[in-house]
């Protein structure tokens, strides 16, 4: 019973845990390129008081001896990939990757980050950058008078400026995949730095090398399916009062024993 009590413990944590990665999911259903998370779960370690296949008599094992387990714990949580719906916003400055791949920016220490989250806009110095400021790599830097700005599949961007009916190429847009996204960090603010788990980015222009396009005019929306995440909260739900269950079944039975001796 003693046990018992521990056990429901780690239960409860997990739960907790659990709960706490889908409120953050449901948060963020509205956030532009936001991917969701899930917890992932593991036994923890058993403890082994008859060995299974250990001799109980001459030329007799026991088939599954006695195994007890000590509770469960949350290992890691999982980013999910899966590409968010595409809504049409017809602003300019807005590009959605329809594929693989994530825009690369300019954090402020001079690291690049990356990002799904395409909505961009300029700068006082005419730059792209994200919301939050931050530069778009390679550097777009729109010319004065900008009548027209144009974003390709292929990420090549170019523009019309006043007087001038040629438009002028500005740059091009790459993108960079990982081997394991999953194993990229997230930073908030959309945003995800390389690690040793994600490998080494490799970047393509749009639409080469397995990566997406780019739709300009276009932004993707949240992964997060809020139907799915209140279930796994009601689930959760259900397992965190199963857990409470234990442990006050355990303290009855406890109780029990002090009264009756």
């Amino acid at each position: 019973m003693h046990g018992a009590l521990f056990v429901a413990k780690t239960g409860l944590s997990a739960q907790d845990t659990s709960l706490k990665v889908i409120s953050n999911n449901l948060a963020n259903a509205s956030t532009t390129g936001f991917k969701k998370d899930r917890a992932v779960f593991e036994d923890l370690l058993y403890q082994i008081q008859r060995q299974p296949g250990a001799e109980s008599a001459a030329e007799t094992q026991l088939p599954s001896g006695l195994q007890l387990g000590t509770g469960v714990r949350v290992v890691g949580t999982q980013k999910m990939f899966q590409e968010g719906n595409i809504e049409v916003t017809e602003q300019p400055f807005d590009i959605a990757i329809n594929g693989r791949g994530f825009f690369q920016v300019t954090l402020p220490n001079g690291d690049l980050g990356y990002t799904r989250n395409g909505q961009f806009q300029i700068n006082q110095n005419n730059e792209l950058v994200t919301s939050e400021g931050y530069l778009v790599e390679p550097a777009i830097v729109l010319p004065a008078e900008v009548q027209t700005f144009t974003v390709g599949v292929d990420g090549i961007v170019t523009a019309v400026v006043a007087g001038d009916p040629n438009p002028v190429q500005l740059g091009q847009l790459q993108l960079a995949d990982f081997v394991n996204p999953a194993g990229l960090q997230a930073l908030g603010q959309n945003l995800f730095s390389e690690t040793v788990a994600s490998g080494a980015p490799q970047l393509s222009n749009p639409g080469d090398a397995g990566v997406g396009t780019t739709n300009q005019g276009m932004l993707e929306a949240s992964n997060v399916n809020a139907v799915e995440e209140l279930v796994n909260m009601i689930t959760t739900q259900r397992a965190y009062e199963m857990n409470s269950k234990v442990i006050s079944t355990a303290d009855e039975m406890l109780s029990f024993v002090t009264q009756q001796l």
